[in-house]
């Protein structure tokens, strides 16, 4: 499912914009392309995306602070998303994965937001990712269920075979 929202999300980048504003694309890394003015349009959040995701772990982790602290500063919607996106990569955990659902939260109510329409999308994508990792951890459970069951029944009929 990341690898699907991912793609989606390049997939838009690619759309909105064919190549990057020069001052954007001279950055080294995923910084600030979603300042907290609010001018910011889709294509700077995908782009953001797009850059964030190919962080190392520990340059992610930078970032992740980065994002939170402009987000405590400034409760922007820019700096919401911004924070929302560094903790909806892939590989994310399920609690970040809650941190960006309630990032999102007020931009998804936010109908004047010009990143209303993302928030949306990305809220969508994390929460069916939720019911989609809930649903494999009860398939998981109900699989070791019947495999504990299967060496149960297993090891009965071989000590009733061995009592012959």
């Amino acid at each position: 499912m990341r690898a699907r929202f991912a793609a989606l999300l390049l997939l838009l980048l690619a759309g909105c914009a064919a190549s990057p504003p020069a001052d954007v694309a001279d950055e080294p890394a995923a910084v600030s392309e979603l300042r907290s003015d609010g001018s910011n349009d889709t294509g700077a959040a995908l782009m953001f995306y797009a850059r964030t995701r190919k962080l190392s772990a520990a340059e992610l982790a930078r970032e992740q602070d980065a994002a939170r602290r402009a987000l405590t500063r400034s409760r922007s919607d820019g700096n919401r998303m911004r924070y929302a996106l560094v903790l909806a990569v892939p590989g994310a955990s399920a609690a970040d994965e809650v941190r960006a659902l309630e990032t999102l939260e007020p931009l998804t109510r936010n109908t004047a937001s010009p990143l209303h329409g993302l928030a949306l999308l990305i809220s969508a994508f994390l929460q069916e990712q939720r019911r989609l990792d809930a649903q494999a951890q009860g398939l998981q459970q109900k699989l070791d269920a019947m495999l504990e069951l299967e060496r149960s029944m297993t090891g009965r009929e071989g000590g009733a075979q061995r009592k012959r």
